[in-house]
């Protein structure tokens, strides 16, 4: 998708929170990259690898103030109704030959664009085929200023690896852009794990845990 990365930009850990500026300017377009690996297997006795295409779908919800949903972009949905948000489209396979640190979707914001009575957007990746986040060796974000072919520059990223805590897990939820005063926005990298099947699950569960 996106070319290689031109800086690494801040490493976020979950619970970390940025205010979109840069040398004082708010951003008013951004990108969020996602990136993750296939998973690789044993074959014949152990003496042989192959690896098993994982296909992780990358949405976003915007929601408004009183916790109702405004918009879903999605792999169905690939343009938010208020033009502000743009998918790339659907990656079903990931990283299969090698890491290449190119991320398989990405999700393009312009802030300026999206809707007044909006306060909150998340990000969220669902396993489509209910494979095991433990099981998939990584699973990356970046915010980073570009399009979906191209990175300028990387604001923030954040490394979700292959963790015990994910085991089970086949949903998490990514981070969160939220609106500040004089249309200031500000992300936190969340990076958790959340019991739930598909996009209408973690989407309820959201409203119930992170608004």
């Amino acid at each position: 998708m996106a070319e290689e990365q031109k800086t690494h930009g801040i490493n976020l850990n979950k619970g970390s929170k940025i205010s979109l500026e840069k040398e004082g300017k708010k951003l008013e377009r951004i990108c969020i990259g996602l990136n993750w690996g296939a998973i690789e297997k044993k074959t014949f006795f152990g003496l042989f690898k192959e690896k098993e295409t994982v296909d992780l779908d990358g949405s976003v919800t915007m929601f408004y103030a009183d916790k109702t949903a405004f918009d879903t972009v999605y792999y169905h949905h690939l343009k938010s109704d208020d033009g502000s948000i743009i998918h790339s489209g659907d990656d079903r396979v990931g990283d299969v030959k090698s890491y290449d640190d190119l991320d398989n979707e990405v999700i393009q914001i312009d802030l300026r664009k999206v809707h007044t009575s909006v306060s909150t957007i998340i990000f969220y990746l669902n396993s489509y085929k209910e494979q095991d986040f433990a099981d998939i060796p990584y699973s990356k974000i970046k915010i980073f200023e570009g399009t979906a072919s191209r990175v300028d520059s990387i604001f923030a990223t954040l490394n979700l690896s292959s963790d015990s805590s994910f085991r089970g897990f086949v949903s998490m939820v990514m981070g969160k852009l939220i609106r500040k005063t004089n249309d200031n926005w500000e992300f936190i990298a969340i990076g958790e794990p959340v019991p739930t099947n598909g996009i209408n699950e973690t989407i309820a569960y959201i409203k119930e845990k992170y608004l």
